[in-house]
């Protein structure tokens, strides 16, 4: 043989078939793809314009037998065999009617345990969690399984997507105008009548003056870092914010006040009566008791004092997220409560205030996404007998 002779193996040609070169090219372009996937697409791509095997894998940066182990599986099986092979391991012990056994009594619904009586002589009952260690011994219980490990469940349960431990809240609203009132507070903020103001009222109630009794601990090497803070802490009191949002400008009115009575809030709302002395101004608030008329007809008499100048609306039971006012007490919250530190109700006060003074020189208003429910046209049809 010649020097001139070259060594190694001569190039493998091969055509991609439309399909194929669409597949490895979106495997390799997709975010979700992973690392070993793209490379190995990325790999045929480079085989399919030619060259030996040394050429594609100095161009792409990786050893030549690794070109040359996926070319081959790719000639052999085409797109399948750019997958990973079977890997070496103990079969199942379990199988798949066993673990579907085991991932229904999971799913079974949540018993309740006699714990004796209540101070007047009923029954009283605990809901019995749904564990790991407890559906463990159901299933050792019900002959599923002679013997069963934590861990086995776990995953079992991981497999099938199914968490019996973890519970998520959900709270409905039983009000049957659900639909109607809620979508007229949302035609109201999206389209408010000419020459009117919309406002949202609510009350943030318990607000702790909580003082740390200890600072903040940044510590040696961690000056750029989260600081550490002691959750021992001491109360000095609440105090309630009843405030108003103004829908079109942000801008926002409150007061800080011990309680939340109904006098506190005629107090306030004397307050936005003298913020809007002109136009129709749209209240839209909760169903709590103080936002009614109740016996003293404290609403149509305030009213009637202000020339018939505001409509009240009430947002749907269980339904606080359809209040603007909303949004904005989870800013507070953030922003001026959540790393606050107080030594006294009077300087929680003087927080409160200060940081909603703040936020009225910056306002804006909320970007409304949601737009309501369609109103029926007209009443359904009666079902015939």
């Amino acid at each position: 043989m010649g020097s001139s002779a070259r060594r190694g193996r001569p190039p493998l040609a091969f055509e991609l078939t439309p399909d194929e070169a669409t597949e490895l090219s979106s495997r390799v372009r997709a975010p979700t793809s992973t690392q070993r996937d793209a490379a190995r697409a990325r790999i045929i791509l480079a085989c399919a314009e030619g060259g030996s095997a040394r050429q594609i894998a100095n161009r792409l940066g990786v050893p030549v037998r690794r070109v040359e182990r996926w070319r081959g599986r790719f000639l052999r099986k085409r797109l399948k065999g750019l997958g990973d092979l079977p890997r070496r391991g103990h079969a199942l012990k379990f199988g798949s009617v066993t673990r579907c056994e085991i991932i229904a009594l999971a799913c079974e619904p949540i018993g309740q345990k006699n714990t004796g009586q209540d101070s007047r002589g009923k029954p009283k009952y605990l809901p019995i969690t749904r564990t790991l260690e407890h559906v463990r011994q159901e299933a050792i219980a019900r002959e599923i399984v002679p013997t069963i490990g934590k861990t086995t469940v776990q995953r079992i349960l991981a497999q099938g997507n199914v968490r019996p431990h973890l519970v998520r809240g959900w709270l409905h609203s039983p009000d049957p105008q659900f639909r109607e009132k809620v979508t007229e507070i949302c035609d109201l903020y999206l389209h408010p009548p000419p020459g009117s103001v919309v406002l949202c009222i609510d009350e943030m109630t318990g607000v702790q003056a909580l003082e740390h009794r200890f600072p903040d601990h940044w510590g040696p090497g961690r000056p750029r870092g989260c600081p550490r803070r002691e959750w021992e802490y001491t109360r000095h009191g609440t105090r309630t914010v009843i405030a108003a949002f103004d829908v079109r400008t942000g801008k926002v009115v409150a007061i800080c006040s011990p309680t939340r009575k109904g006098k506190d809030l005629r107090r306030f709302m004397r307050k936005v009566a003298a913020q809007y002395p002109e136009g129709p101004v749209h209240i839209i608030w909760d169903n709590l008791n103080i936002h009614f008329d109740g016996p003293t007809r404290r609403w149509s008499r305030f009213n009637r004092r202000h020339g018939g100048r505001f409509v009240f609306h009430y947002t749907p039971k269980h339904a606080s997220w359809v209040n603007q006012i909303e949004l904005f007490f989870s800013i507070v919250h953030r922003q001026c409560l959540r790393h606050g530190d107080f030594h006294s109700v009077a300087e929680l006060r003087v927080a409160l205030l200060g940081f909603i003074a703040a936020w009225n020189q910056r306002a804006h208003a909320f970007r409304w996404s949601f737009t309501g429910y369609p109103l029926q046209a007209e009443e359904p049809l009666a079902r015939s007998a």
